[in-house]
């Protein structure tokens, strides 16, 4: 039996008028695991997540989530699995205690405790049309809907966005807790949001143009990433400093500041032996980490475009 919760290999799509969405995506994400998915808009992520999800036909390649493919998996399957869209249509006439009947009886494993909890965390008001909630107050309660049935694979595109920071930090708290009743869970979490991401993805992977092209343990990224700072005695010869790891820098007279991936600080021991030279290794948090990555590939894959 497979350990991935998750699988995507070779995954493509194409839309009308030759615009390729995903592009040969290879995707495995364990069971338990919180995956972050981070890219910029028109990356291909939420075109991705909805054929995992069966709800677009791929022209290639081959999407499963639990071990069965979504397109043609039964609806006892299907069940086990929640999605949030990025973008969700609710119908506007029901209210939300009607709304929670209804979706209630498509799961097996609906907890109308946790649904009713969270509703009153959020402040829902469960006897009003959903239609004449506000957009960040029906982004909660698709959010909601999605956890209650307790699913086994819950694949979120932009869950916060809509929501204040206060209302942000109420759904991390949310899912935390979520999670920690259901630790089996494998979460796929699409989000601009870094702050997001550094509370509750285990591993983050970024897309371009449709293709995964990093993938990482956060906790490895916060053990190796540094931020560091070298005081030279005089302005140095750029030519000769060679830094292990380096995801860039930049110099101002004497002084180079410089973003590192290091197995060990012991790596720069060749710096601090140089006389005159000064040298401070600093850790990252996570945001800063994410955005220096994220422009890291965003470079690289700007330059090979061009030659």
């Amino acid at each position: 039996m497979s350990s991935m919760a998750i699988e995507a290999v070779n995954l493509t799509k194409t839309f009308s008028g030759g615009r390729v969405a995903v592009s040969g995506l290879d995707l495995g994400i364990p069971k338990g695991t919180v995956y972050g998915l981070m890219g910029r808009n028109g990356s291909g992520k939420s075109t991705a997540l909805r054929l995992l999800l069966g709800l677009l036909k791929a022209d290639s390649g081959s999407a499963r989530v639990l071990g069965h493919d979504l397109w043609t998996a039964p609806r006892s399957l299907r069940s086990r699995v929640s999605y949030v869209a990025q973008n969700p249509q609710l119908p506007g006439w029901m209210t939300l205690r009607d709304l929670s009947r209804y979706v209630g009886h498509l799961y097996e494993r609906w907890d109308q405790k946790l649904f009713e909890t969270a509703a009153d965390r959020w402040d829902l008001p469960l006897t009003q049309p959903v239609g004449r909630m506000s957009t960040g107050e029906q982004r909660k309660t698709a959010v909601v809907l999605a956890l209650a049935p307790q699913p086994e694979a819950l694949l979120l595109d932009e869950p916060t966005a809509g929501l204040d920071s206060i209302a942000r930090r109420e759904f991390v708290q949310l899912l935390v807790e979520a999670l920690a009743e259901r630790p089996e869970t494998t979460v796929v979490l699409s989000t601009h949001e870094l702050g997001d991401l550094g509370r509750l993805a285990s591993i983050v992977g970024l897309m371009d143009r449709g293709r995964l092209v990093l993938s990482q343990e956060v906790e490895e990224l916060q053990q190796t990433m540094r931020r560091v700072q070298i005081i030279f005695p005089e302005e140095p010869d750029m030519k000769w400093l060679r830094l292990p790891g380096l995801v860039r820098q930049e110099r101002m007279g004497s002084v180079v500041t410089a973003i590192c991936r290091l197995a060990s600080d012991q790596q720069l021991d060749f710096l601090r032996e140089q006389a005159g030279v000064r040298l401070e290794v600093f850790p990252m948090g996570i945001e800063d980490i994410f955005i220096e990555v994220f422009e890291s590939v965003e470079s690289t894959l700007l330059r090979e475009s061009r030659n």
